[in-house]
């Protein structure tokens, strides 16, 4: 029995004793006055009566009611009933404050406030002052208690004639039966009625069981309040311990609603702070920390706004609002779809029904006490499927004195397939579980509806999840079963209590509230006191049962596991290979490895593995030889390498015992354990894992100790299922405490002490082997991992250390960078055995473990760990000495003459990078990476060669390579190596010529070694000088360090130069120059044959040393021998070959020539990045260019560089203009300057010197329209209207120029996008070439716009500049010239471009989801951008050039953009650049003479190095490129000789791009050198020089397609779309490497496939050609190429010295000219005739290229023989191109000029054979097969092989019934094959068709 209510309590309002307006509580009375011994009285409570403040009020409010709920230090909850009425003030309470309060209080008792008649309503100032009956109790009977007070209050009001004293007395003295009255023997002891004595009856029902909370309507009213959707995040915040806070303006609502809460939260219990109604003196404990529920009146709610992290529910507006800042994690799905449909369908069940056509007429819907239940059964259900099993996961650690029962909750979560989830893992970690664990884990004790429900309701729950009328059957069903715990016997309750009668509180009370007479109420409650003393105890009966354990938990969803499905096949897979292991059958085990390695991903492997190896064991089979060992090891980290720290499957856990198992012996008596090679796994740095370990084998071995021996079994095998029949710990414990009070306190002692020792021997054992799993095998060398936090200051013990060499010699390995410097052996020891303390520390306490042993194994840890150490010393010692692995042979790479090793092959994996095909991506091929092998660093290259770690891909070697001066990005990585999976340093190194390298060191790679190898390459790849580069060390002996042989200063002086020059030119006297004439080229045929009739202008000398320098002071007789030398560089004669002027003293200068060759620059005094001879205008002095120089950017003032043949319009380049240019003139025109400085004479030099540009041009001029800028071509672009007026080209608004759209089609610069730099002139994206508008504003003078407005006029010249430079300019009317600004990109730009392209190309990284497909990346690069900017305004200078106007492009430092711009004007304008021999000269002329900064660009040198590679020049060649594919007919050379120059430009194989001008090469002599000098056969230097060389040897470099029109100026389309990505960037073979280094790749030449021996087709040549591995147009050559190594091949075998293939080809050509000739459409053009129309010419033919030539995909259709031609002609034309078809066979158009069947007598020994043969004279073949209709052929007669065709006599076995005379013999070079038709008239007719097809041969 219990007390129904502890204290009564009367609290009136009081003063404040601080004089403030506010009230306070005072404790007028209580009842009993001292305080119970078992329930003290709790403090505070006058707080509690009146939450919102003690305040008088004007007006007599009616009497309320509310519980609040106190919380003491026992987190035992008192209940207070607080019923408050109204009294009126008196006068002391509403004025005086001073008095005391206990003598104000004796007056009122004694009526003192009797003096208001009862009937008069009192004063108008009236005041009321609140009085509180309260009544606290430890039990939850809201109605009795507001019955009780109610009946009070009633009698106090109505005054009836009952004493106060004794309602009190009787109330205080109520006791009511405990809960559990089903449990009792009858209806009247679970059901009590009471009576205080007044006439009243109230009936008082315990609940059936008491763990069940009583909730009311307060979960349905909660519902009805906020909606599911808030309910069910309040829920999840509470129990994931979030802070949540409900506003409401009633009490009772706060109380309800804190309690429905509650009540969601069964069977949790709620343990951090819950005050349902918080008062407003307490509202600062909202700021409190830690979580809790707690409600306010709404009227504080602006107190709760800046509380940033409370959850606050507002009851009355119907909201919650969860802050930013916290994350409230939902339930699980499905759980949270499920949970909602089926709270809508218990809240709103008109919902399923409110479609229906027709409803049913009415829904009975439940009570709301009802509805309450059945909510609370929804969450019962959810908490059932949440915790299904959950007692599976329980560890009994100690069954006696009481249970200790820890929960293993990754177990669980893995199990349940929950690891991912937030929420659960929140609610597990949370105090309410630790609870639920303490309180329900226990295996005895009275169960509930809960442990029903989750034990055998779970399969019903999982059937009926489909169907939600089942489950909304079940619901009802447990809503019941709540229903009749909260009202067991519904019958009964029959209240009877008195009520004041209606508007009570309105009339004047006779008095106020009476003072109590407290020795009357003290009698009461000593009374019944006594009597209760007198009766026995009352015991709670509680019937304690074995709590059912319910079926093994299942995933909460099913998830598929996708990619490893563990198939039986799989499982197969892995138990063969551990069986073949074990067998000793070590190949068949390596080939089913990366299978096995793949398939352990999955669970269900892992856990098959384990129990494989556990059989093993068993089997007495634990020691292994060294190759068993390293299996074993590689399979075992595999298994764990997967492993979070946590182990949720518990892979970790069943291989502890295995790795303390498996060992090899090293020596005699020492043995090598598996644990030393597996220790790099996180998990066994966590305490979780351990803990959980520990109390799992606790469990055991104390299950172990109570089983009787016959059920005993092997403990260790712990993760296995028991059987049925076998009883779980739990039963077993269950068992033993239902029999423990029956034991004799001696066997009680006994098994406490077992149990103890047992706890005790487990904690040594596992100091043991934690301390096998945490020290590392070399102690002396700690890896602490950084990543290891689970050891606490052990921040990290080195327990890495995996091997899978024989010998650990992974030890080497160890990262130095973890901080940690010290590396003694005690640091080591010290760490672990700290963490091997606190685990037995925290374990032992929590078991039970006497304090005397826990000091023990303080003492013995140390002792335990020093041990091992010293084993392990032995260990590593022996392991040391162990032959290494036998790892597959190092590949050697091939090396160029000259290369050099630098660093022998370190081993290393070449790991998969982004690119998908060479892992066997897409494109379908074998996975050839990662590969294993080794990289070798070269005095050139970087080489990587091995073989694929896959078996499956067969011996394939894998070789990936870039030359060192390439690299951009060098960074070192950890990653895990393929096979083991261990992780290990490694280097990622990436590539301008866009290879990349991303390798794992393998464990025998010290890092010493790594970081040697990472200095060397870094020393290599920014020599100190340039000197020591490739280029000039290539055949000399090659010392890596050695120190550059003169230092140089920055700037040399003149004087140094001339010796140069002078010592140059002196190489060169006496060579016969063509100076003064006409450049012409020579023709192809005789170009660069014989060293004599070849000029030799880039040959290189060799190195000066310094004792060749000639001093000499006298500059002038050098002067000539300088002159010469120049003469013959490239520009020279390109000068002559445009005829831009002659070189000649300046006397007898040629007045006609309109420029001359300017010899002003040959000492490069005036511009050091010129070349030394220039063009300038003839008019020009050469002492003026001096003054002209000073206006530009690094003294770069124009020069022409071009001239145009037809227009004779004239290029010129300049850098950007300095502030006091042109632009400084317009500037200043109209300010009268005082005087004039220099910088003004030398502006006005340079405005006479574009004026004598401008007047050395001719008066071009042509009425076609084709010279104006509006004769555009407005396809291309739009217009531009520059007036005679306005000089300067702006950049317009676009909507500027619609006005006079009529007159200008728009701008043809509208698509150069502003780039970057953000344009001054509107944002709009173009910018346009554009005059004033027609409708502009009105001439200066007011006239209006004049009729010149209308008829465009063209400027002699345009200067185009950068728009900054053009600022303010203001036109001058006067000026012939116009400027152009426009906005075009930085270096800065195509570097950071670059770099994005880079990575868009070469990812670096697999991850193929987070990162942006290739498409996007590729656009952010803005790469293509760029390519179409080039394009763009180099399309526009062609236009300007051809229309008759001269251009100077005058852009940045006038050596990189500038360089682009005007290279591409030339080879689009001049057909001569489109040659091999022109493109030569292109580059040598404005990329090297001009002083393109090669070396600075490309980061040659140390000094460099901060600037980076910035791609200008590759740049350049990409647009080539461009057009190429646009004009594939208009180039002479292949793509590939473009990808050539792009990879050897960065190279620095050759001395060509080295350097940054012309100036600096001659410094360093690089620019002439004697022929006779060179001894033997040299090493090209010249990139020039090895073209030619290779171009006589090899087609590559040649475009078969090349048949050019001789005036055709290239107008490519350059918008992003019609540009292609280069296959430069994305194509590798990763056969030979990069296939750009001829040599190399020519290493490894197919075998020729033999023919079978009786003529028959040639055995199958197919192979398989992988993606991104093999090159395919080597694989698969074009047709002209295949046909041409066909010839040189079949002139070898003939003994006669092959011819070259040029002549050959050149042969072709002409023969193809003449059978055109008389064909009538007589252009001898190429192969191709070049009647195609322009269209095709331009767009239509694409060639696929590669290092070997072209494939032709042409084909000549309708075009060529269409018109008027005989069929003779074309019969004529299909002879002499029929060997270039012969790759092609179609089935459908097979040509068969005769065919009939014939028997042919088989090869030696073989019979005749009739066959169907076909004549085919296109093909020049006679072909048989086995039948008419046979489409497949068996085999070829070539008739170009046939020597003659004879009669021929039967031989044996012939045809009996023929005619003799129907044989016939064809004879070939190889065989002669016998033949016999079926009469003599077909064989006559058969030997005349072969006949005519030869002699049209």
């Amino acid at each position: 029995m219990a007390r129904l209510a502890d204290y009564f309590v009367l609290v009136a309002f009081g003063p404040h004793p601080r004089g403030s307006g506010e009230g306070q509580g005072q404790i007028l009375q209580r009842f009993p006055e001292k305080d119970w011994e078992d329930n003290p009285f709790p403090q505070g409570i006058e707080l509690f009566c009146q939450p919102s403040g003690w305040q008088l009020c004007p007006e007599r409010n009616p009497p309320t009611f509310f519980v609040a709920v106190l919380t003491d230090i026992n987190s035992e909850r008192h209940y207070c009933a607080c019923l408050t009425f109204w009294e009126p003030a008196e006068p002391t309470q509403e004025a005086v404050c001073s008095e005391d309060a206990a003598g104000r209080e004796e007056e009122a008792a004694e009526g003192g406030s009797g003096r208001l008649s009862p009937g008069t309503s009192g004063p108008p100032g009236q005041l009321f002052a609140p009085k509180t009956l309260v009544l606290v109790s430890r039990l939850d009977h809201v109605e009795v208690f507001r019955n009780s007070l109610g009946l009070i209050y009633t009698i106090h009001v109505e005054g009836l004639s009952v004493g106060l004293e004794t309602v009190v007395g009787n109330l205080l003295t109520c006791t009511i039966p405990l809960a559990g009255g089903s449990q009792l023997d009858s209806v009247e002891d679970g059901v009590r009625t009471i009576s205080l004595g007044a006439g009243d009856r109230q009936v008082i029902q315990t609940p059936l069981t008491d763990s069940l909370p009583i909730s009311r309507c307060s979960v349905a009213l909660l519902f009805r309040q906020l909606g599911i959707t808030n309910v069910l995040s309040l829920f999840c915040a509470a129990l994931t311990e979030h802070k949540v806070l409900f506003l409401s303006r009633s009490y009772q609502r706060l109380s309800d609603a804190c309690r429905g809460l509650l009540a969601l939260l069964f069977p949790l219990r709620y343990s951090f702070t819950y005050v349902p109604i918080l008062p407003a003196q307490l509202l600062e404990v909202l700021s409190t920390p830690t979580p809790f529920i707690i409600g306010v009146n709404a009227a504080f709610q602006a107190e709760t706004q800046e509380l940033l992290d409370v959850i606050v529910a507002d009851l009355d507006g119907g909201t919650v609002t969860v802050p930013e800042c916290v994350h409230i994690p939902p339930l699980p799905e499905p759980l949270q779809s499920q949970t909602h449909s089926v709270l809508s369908m218990v809240l709103d069940p008109e919902l399923e029904l409110a479609d229906l056509a027709f409803p049913p007429p009415t829904i009975s819907s439940s009570s709301l006490k009802m509805q309450d239940k059945e909510l609370r059964a929804v969450f019962l259900r959810l908490f059932a499927q949440l915790l299904q099993g959950y007692r599976w996961c329980l560890h009994m650690v100690r069954i006696h004195p009481e249970p200790v029962i820890r929960f293993h909750k990754a177990a669980f979560l893995g199990q349940r397939g929950l690891v991912e989830d937030d929420f659960l893992m929140k609610v597990l970690e949370g105090m309410a579980f630790a609870g639920f664990v303490s309180e329900r884990g226990v295996p005895y004790r009275p169960t509930d509806l809960f442990d029903e429900l989750v034990a055998h309701e779970v399969a019903r729950m999982r059937a009926d999840e489909s169907h939600p009328q089942r489950v909304l059957r079940h619901v009802k069903e447990l809503a019941e079963q709540l229903y009749k715990n909260e009202n067991p016997y519904p019958a009964v309750a029959m209240h009877k209590v008195q009520r004041p009668g209606e508007a009570s509180h309105l009339r004047r009370a006779p008095r106020p509230f009476p003072r109590l007479d407290e020795g009357m109420v003290q009698w009461i409650v000593d009374q019944a006191t006594a009597k209760m003393q007198g009766a026995p105890p009352a015991v709670k009966a509680e019937r304690r049962t074995t709590v059912p354990s319910g079926p093994p938990m299942t995933a909460i969803l099913e998830r598929s596991s996708g990619l490893h499905g563990n198939s039986a096949r799989r499982l197969e897979v892995v138990r063969n290979c551990i069986s073949y292991v074990f067998e000793g059958k070590m190949l068949e085990a390596k080939k089913l490895l990366p299978a096995v390695l793949r398939a352990l991903k999955g669970r269900a492997a892992r856990r098959c593995l384990a129990q494989e190896l556990h059989l093993h064991v068993q089997q007495n089979r634990a020691v292994l030889d060294h190759q068993q060992f390293d299996f074993v090891v590689r399979m075992m980290n595999c298994c764990l390498q997967d492993c979070t720290s946590l182990d949720e499957h518990g892979i970790a856990a069943a291989l502890l015992p295995l790795v303390t198992a498996f060992c090899r012996k090293l020596s005699p008596g020492v043995t090598q354990f598996a644990y030393s090679c597996v220790q790099e796994h996180v998990v066994w740095s966590t305490p979780q894992f351990w803990e959980a370990m520990f109390y799992g084998d606790v469990q055991t071995h104390i299950r172990a100790l109570y089983l009787e021996p016959a059920e005993d079994r092997d403990p260790s095998q712990g993760w296995e299922e028991p059987a049925e029949e076998e009883r779980s710990a739990l039963d077993v414990a269950s068992e033993q405490r239902r029999l423990w009070p029956m034991l004799s306190r001696e066997k009680q002692q006994e098994l406490v002490q077992k149990e103890e020792s047992t706890v005790f021997s487990q904690a040594i054992h596992y100091a043991n082997r934690m301390s096998y799993l945490l020290l590392p095998l070399d102690s002396s060398k700690s890896r602490l991992l950084r990543e290891r936090a689970g050891l606490g200051d052990l921040e990290s013990a080195s327990n890495s250390l995996v091997t899978s060499s024989m010998a650990g010699s992974v030890a080497e390995s160890y990262d130095t960078e973890s901080g940690f410097e010290d590396a003694e052996t005690c640091d080591v020891a010290g760490a672990v055995v700290r963490f091997i303390n606190r685990f037995v520390d925290k374990v032992c306490t929590e078991s039970g473990v006497t304090s005397d042993h826990l000091k023990g194994l303080h003492v013995m840890v140390p002792d335990i760990v020093q041990m091992h150490i010293e084993t392990l010393e032995a260990v590593h010692r022996e392991s040391k000495r162990l032959p290494p692995i036998q790892k597959p042979k190092l590949l050697r790479p091939h090396l160029l003459p000259g290369e050099e090793c630098v660093l022998d092959g370190l081993r290393v994996y070449l790991l998969p990078d982004g690119r998908e095909e060479g892992s066997g991506g897409s494109g379908g091929g074998p996975a050839v990476l990662p590969a294993e092998g080794a990289v070798f660093l070269t005095t050139y290259r970087v080489i990587f060669t091995g073989m694929p770690t896959d078996p499956l891909v067969g011996e394939q070697v894998v070789v990936r390579s870039f030359p060192v001066a390439a690299l951009t990005k060098e960074k070192r990585i950890t990653v895990s190596t393929p096979v083991e999976q261990i992780p290990q340093d490694g280097l990622h190194l990436r590539s301008c010529t866009f290879q990349l390298l991303k390798m794992a060191f393998d464990e025998e790679v010290g890092s010493e070694n790594a970081e040697l190898f990472r200095k060397q390459l870094h020393k290599l790849r920014y020599p100190l000088d340039i000197r020591t580069t490739f280029a000039f060390t290539q055949g000399s002996a090659h010392t890596p360090g050695r120190p550059p042989r003169t230092t140089k200063d920055k700037g040399p002086s003149l004087r140094t130069l001339s010796r140069n020059l002078v010592k140059n030119a002196k190489k060169t006297m006496g060579r016969p120059h063509v100076t003064r004439k006409k450049y012409n080229p020579p023709s192809y045929e005789h170009r660069g044959q014989a060293p004599e009739d070849q000029e030799d202008e880039i040959s290189v000398s060799e190195e000066l040393e310094p004792g060749t320098l000639t001093p000499t002071s006298a500059l002038k007789p050098s002067d000539r021998m300088t002159m010469s030398s120049l003469v013959e560089r490239a520009c020279c004669r390109d000068y002559q070959r445009l005829g831009l002027g002659t070189l000649s003293s300046s006397l007898s200068r040629a007045k006609s020539e309109p420029f001359r060759i300017s010899p002003v620059n040959r000492m490069y005094a005036i511009c050091r990045s010129y070349p030394g001879l220039l063009i300038v205008p003839q008019s020009v002095q050469d002492n003026a260019l001096q003054r002209v120089s000073r206006c530009y950017r690094q003294n770069r003032f124009p020069v022409v560089c071009w001239r145009s043949g037809r227009s004779k319009a004239v290029l010129l380049r300049s850098g950007g203009l300095h502030g006091k240019g042109v632009v400084g003139l317009f500037k200043a025109q109209n300010t009268p300057s005082p005087g004039q400085s220099q910088a003004d004479s030398s502006s006005l030099e340079q405005e006479k010197y574009l004026q004598a540009v401008v007047s050395s041009m001719p008066r071009y001029a042509d009425t076609s329209g084709r010279n104006t800028l509006s004769g555009f071509s407005s396809a291309h672009m739009g217009g531009h209207v520059p007036s005679p007026r306005a000089r300067v080209t702006t950049l317009s608004n676009p909507m500027a120029a619609s006005a006079s759209r009529r007159t200008a089609p728009r701008g043809k610069w509208g698509s150069v996008r502003a780039s970057g730099r953000s344009g001054g002139l509107g944002g709009d994206v173009g910018s346009r070439l554009a005059g004033r508008d027609m409708r502009g504003p009105p001439q200066a003078n007011g006239a209006p716009p004049d009729s010149g407005f209308l008829r465009p006029q063209r400027a002699a010249l345009y200067i185009i500049g950068d728009k900054a430079q053009f600022k303010g300019v203001r036109p001058d009317p006067l000026q012939q010239w116009a400027l152009v600004p426009i906005e075009m990109f930085e270096a800065r730009q195509v570097k950071t471009s670059f770099k994005k392209l880079l990575k868009a190309c070469v990812p670096g990284c697999q991850d193929f989801e987070s990162s942006p497909t290739f498409l996007r990346s590729l656009e952010d690069s803005e790469w293509l951008t760029q390519i179409h900017k080039l394009l763009h305004v180099s399309v526009m200078v062609v236009e300007l050039l051809d229309a008759g106007s001269s251009v100077l492009v005058s852009l940045e430092d006038g050596w990189d953009v500038t360089t682009q711009v005007v290279s591409l004007v030339q080879l689009l304008s001049d057909p001569f650049y489109r040659t091999l021999e022109g493109f030569r000269l292109l580059v040598e002329k404005e990329w090297l003479s001009f002083g393109h900064r090669f070396s600075h660009r490309g980061a040659h040198t140390l000094a460099g190095q901060s600037s980076g590679f910035t791609p200008v020049f590759l740049q350049f060649l990409d647009c080539v490129h461009q057009v190429h594919l646009q004009f594939p007919m208009e180039f002479e050379f292949s793509p590939f000789y473009l990808k050539f120059l792009g990879y050897h430009h960065v190279s620095r194989r050759f001395r060509t791009f080295l350097l940054d001008s012309d100036y600096e090469r001659i410094e360093l002599g690089l620019l002439y050198e004697e022929k006779g000098e060179r001894k033997g056969p040299q090493t090209c230097r010249s990139v020039w020089e090895y073209v030619d060389r290779l171009s006589k040897r090899t087609p590559v470099f040649y475009n078969y397609m090349y048949a050019p029109e001789d005036t055709e100026v290239l107008r490519p389309y350059s918008n992003v779309s019609n540009l292609k990505v280069w296959d430069f960037y994305t194509e590798e073979t990763l056969a030979q490497g990069p296939p750009y280094d001829w040599e190399l790749a020519q290493v490894s030449p197919e075998p020729p496939e033999e023919e079978r021996p009786d003529g028959g087709a040639p055995q199958s040549r197919r192979r398989v050609v992988w993606p991104c591995y093999d090159s395919r147009p080597r694989a698969q050559p074009d047709a002209i190429s295949r046909l041409l190594e066909e010839l040189q091949r079949l002139e070898t075998e003939l003994g006669r010295p092959p011819e070259r293939w040029k002549d050959n080809w050149d042969r072709v050509k002409a023969a193809q000219r003449l059978e055109g000739q008389p064909d009538g459409r007589g252009t001898p053009s190429s192969l191709l005739v070049s009647s195609v129309p322009h269209h095709r010419r331009s767009l239509g033919v694409y060639l696929q290229e590669g290092p070997v030539g072209s494939t032709l995909s042409l084909s000549l259709d309708s075009d060529q023989s269409s018109g008027s031609t005989t069929s003779g002609s074309r019969q004529a034309a299909r002879r002499s191109t029929s060997t270039l078809y012969s790759q092609f066979q179609t089935a459908e158009s097979e040509n068969r000029s005769y065919e009939g069947t014939l028997y042919k007598k088989g090869a030696f020994m073989k019979p005749w054979k009739a066959r169907w043969f076909v004549l085919d004279k296109t093909k020049h073949q006679l072909r048989y097969y086995d039948h008419r209709v046979d489409t497949e052929c068996k085999g070829v007669i070539d008739l170009a092989e046939v020597e003659a065709v004879v009669s021929g006599t039967p031989t044996m076995g012939a045809p009996k019934t023929v005619d003799e005379k129907a044989f016939f013999d064809v004879k070939t070079t190889r065989r002669v094959y016998n033949f016999c038709a079926q009469d003599v008239p077909s064989a006559q007719q058969w030997v005349d068709q072969i006949q005519s097809c030869l002699s049209d041969a």
